[in-house]
């Protein structure tokens, strides 16, 4: 499949998770792929490893999204390697579950300053730096259709998000981008499957008519349609891949 061919991706957060199979999967596809980490070069490298052996083409480059500095450099890195940068995923995030109430300032900040901030940081970047025709995919979350207790300072991260992305697509569509959110339902990966017990897995499966939770893979294929030439009347939009859970 060559949908992305010559098309070069830049992944936030692809050292693990879902960030990983969207990166791998973008490879899959056709695209070289710019694989950012914050601070997991082991997991960046064998994400990279994993696309150079079925030949594709990645890089990994550190950076802290939620720094305005790292993020240019992040591009510098990418266009001096490839020579441009097509399609932007936003995928780093972090997330604590707790009650308002009892959030502190340090949570707070954290959150935004990553998940908003961070995603901020690469689209000011991307409205000048991204090439002509490309895309831009934000990771938002299900949950902001949902409302569970416990999330909140979360779910008002990615509302930002979701709207940035209807915003973006206005600013930057005269140059043929397209700009979207998806917003994930529960996904197997490491990170949201530590520390649960089997019965809340189950519990959190059968919200799903599916009867089950996503696999990173699901995620990752609607990232490559929303980035292909497939997807360039779909744009400003929030789209929901949970399964029909929300």
């Amino acid at each position: 499949m060559n949908k992305l061919a010559n098309k070069v991706a830049l992944v936030t957060g692809a050292s693990k998770g879902i960030g990983a199979a969207v990166a791998v999967e973008l490879s899959k596809n056709g695209a070289a792929v710019i694989v950012n980490y914050a601070g997991s070069k082991a997991g960046a490298d064998e994400t990279v490893a994993t696309i150079t052996a079925a030949g594709g083409k990645a890089i990994a480059v550190q950076a802290d999204v939620s720094k305005t500095a790292d993020v240019t450099r992040l591009f510098d890195s990418g266009i001096e390697a490839f020579g441009k940068i097509d399609i932007l995923v936003n995928n780093a995030g972090v997330m604590t579950v707790k009650p308002i109430g009892e959030c502190t300032d340090e949570e707070f900040d954290h959150q935004f300053n990553i998940n908003v901030k961070g995603t901020f940081n690469t689209m000011r970047q991307a409205a000048t730096r991204l090439a002509d025709g490309g895309s831009v995919i934000n990771f938002s979350t299900a949950v902001t259709r949902v409302n569970f207790a416990g999330y909140g300072i979360y779910a008002a991260t990615k509302a930002a998000v979701d709207q940035f992305s209807r915003i973006f697509a206005k600013e930057v569509g005269g140059r043929g981008i397209n700009v979207n959110s998806i917003q994930p339902g529960p996904t197997a990966t490491d990170l949201f499957l530590n520390g649960k017990s089997d019965e809340l897995i189950a519990k959190l499966a059968s919200a799903s008519p599916f009867n089950r939770i996503g696999e990173p893979v699901e995620i990752a294929r609607v990232v490559v349609f929303l980035a292909s030439d497939d997807a360039k009347w779909v744009s400003g939009e929030n789209i929901a891949v949970s399964g029909a859970r929300s």
